[in-house]
């Protein structure tokens, strides 16, 4: 099972802080992932009251979150306060059922069982303390609750790790946490049978530095701890000139997205709680209801 990379909670806030401008432009991939997640919730059956949009970022699946569940209310959440702010612009101006909070996914200023849904498109890969994370959302949904999310796995962007490793041995890009590794996390923090999935998406590009400006427009930049390796015009032009030699026949430039995506319940209230080998690591035909007591 892979190892995911350190990652720096300050130094992520300020990347998607700085990103909030220029995120819209370029998170073509990001909306697209958000689409089937939806895709993935669509055949659970669910009315939730209370909704967490963790993570929500410039606020693409808020008009969806709000046409699936009509009568909910829409708790919007994000680590970076451009992001929240943004968010905040395309929300709708009177009798408003969204509200819109800058806080930390391990520290939810929420009570607890208060939510019965907790949505978060690849945001988890960024939690820093993973458990930590899970632990809080667990906290705030209520018996039987759900928690549907989608995340990047360990070979996201594996074509720009191999470039950077033939220029030196720095971690210039993270890697992210093994699928396995999730449902485990999972087990841990109380969730029921989770049910997980993972993709790859291939994006192609003319060159390689239209990538990197997709990178920084987002946000998606470097959030580890100690020296990141060098950055001068000679390292980068290195590490072009590797990348180049992974072109594909049709000439252009691959960037591997590994999508993790996952479902997963509160038990209900005097269900037993699970072990891993209660963890599906299946196509998301398979959907169910949370255990019972019994």
């Amino acid at each position: 099972m892979a190892e995911s990379s350190e990652i720096i909670k300050p130094r992520v806030r300020r990347a998607f802080s700085r990103a909030a401008s220029t995120y819209e432009g370029h998170a073509f991939l990001q909306r697209e992932i958000c689409d089937r997640t939806f895709d993935h919730l669509a055949p659970i059956a669910l009315k939730p009251a209370t909704i967490v949009d963790l993570g929500c970022g410039t606020g693409y699946a808020l008009p969806r979150l709000r046409k699936t569940y009509s009568s909910a209310h829409i708790i919007a959440v994000d680590l970076a306060e451009t992001m929240v702010s943004a968010a905040k612009q395309q929300a709708r101006r009177w009798f408003s059922r969204e509200h819109f909070l800058c806080a930390d996914g391990c520290q939810l200023p929420l009570p607890d069982a208060s939510v019965e849904l907790v949505f978060s498109n690849l945001m988890l890969q960024w939690a820093g303390d993973l458990d930590a994370m899970l632990g809080d959302i667990r906290r705030v949904l209520r018996p039987e609750g759900l928690l549907a999310f989608s995340s990047f796995g360990p070979d996201t962007l594996k074509e720009l790790r191999a470039a950077w490793r033939a220029v030196d041995d720095f971690e210039h890009v993270h890697t992210f946490i093994d699928m396995h590794d999730v449902g485990d996390a999972l087990i841990r923090a109380g969730f029921a049978s989770p049910v997980l999935d993972t993709e790859t998406i291939t994006v192609e590009y003319d060159q390689p530095r239209q990538l990197f400006r997709d990178l920084k427009a987002i946000g998606a930049t470097h959030a580890g701890p100690g020296n990141r390796g060098l950055t001068t015009r000679s390292a980068l032009a290195r590490m072009e000139r590797a990348y180049e030699q992974q072109r594909l026949p049709n000439q252009r430039i691959p960037a591997t997205w590994e999508v993790v995506y996952g479902h997963c319940w509160v038990p209900a209230k005097g269900a037993r709680p699970q072990d891993g080998s209660t963890v599906s690591h299946v196509p998301f035909s398979s959907i169910g209801r949370p255990p019972k007591a019994g």
